[in-house]
């Protein structure tokens, strides 16, 4: 399609649950709510709403684009996950946008930095991987757009991307704080 693709983006990487529906560069809708925990009970009913609001059905999309983090590690799992298995049942592509490049499109100056626990900053230097950084070793940190901003930025750069663009994954710049159970696993049992 040209200039009038129906795109939806969302994004919880955050302590959010945000949306977007754009058709072409045109912002249709954009909405956020602030939320510590219930990502992924309030996303899809969000979406849902979004559409309903402008009168489109999940059929009526082109694109879908999804916020892939740095972030909060179930968030992004969250987002990714709904993305990936809405794009395989609607048939259209999904594209996961990094917090990081939304920061750059909206052309603040400074370090794409997004805020990490324990006063540290996820941070992409040019020339330089993705890295978790202490806030105090970030002398010009660019800070993420608040939510809605942040998923206008999803949708945006999302129905700008190759339609052949690889499946969305997060990006995860350190590990679980989660570690696997240490019982051991339960025995299988044969049919017979």
């Amino acid at each position: 399609m040209g200039s009038d693709r129906l795109t939806l983006g969302f994004d919880t990487s955050a302590a959010h649950c945000a949306t977007a529906l754009l058709s072409g560069d045109r912002v249709l809708t954009s909405r956020a709510e602030e939320m510590g925990r219930g990502q992924a009970e309030r996303l899809v009913p969000l979406l849902e709403e979004v559409l309903a609001g402008q009168g489109v059905g999940w059929r009526d999309l082109d694109r879908i684009g999804v916020g892939v983090g740095p972030g909060n590690f179930t968030g992004i799992r969250i987002s990714v996950a709904a993305a990936r298995g809405l794009a395989l049942a609607l048939d259209i592509p999904a594209i996961g946008i990094s917090t990081f490049d939304a920061i750059r499109a909206l052309g603040p100056a400074g370090t794409p930095s997004v805020p990490a626990p324990r006063d540290m900053l996820h941070v992409e230097r040019a020339g330089a991987g993705p890295a978790l950084l202490p806030a105090s070793e970030v002398a010009d940190p660019a800070l993420p757009p608040a939510p809605a901003l942040l998923a206008q930025m999803i949708a945006a750069l999302a129905g700008a991307a190759a339609a052949d663009s690889p499946p969305p994954a997060p990006l995860y710049l350190r590990p679980a704080d989660a570690a696997p159970a240490r019982d051991a696993p339960p025995a299988i049992l044969d049919d017979a």
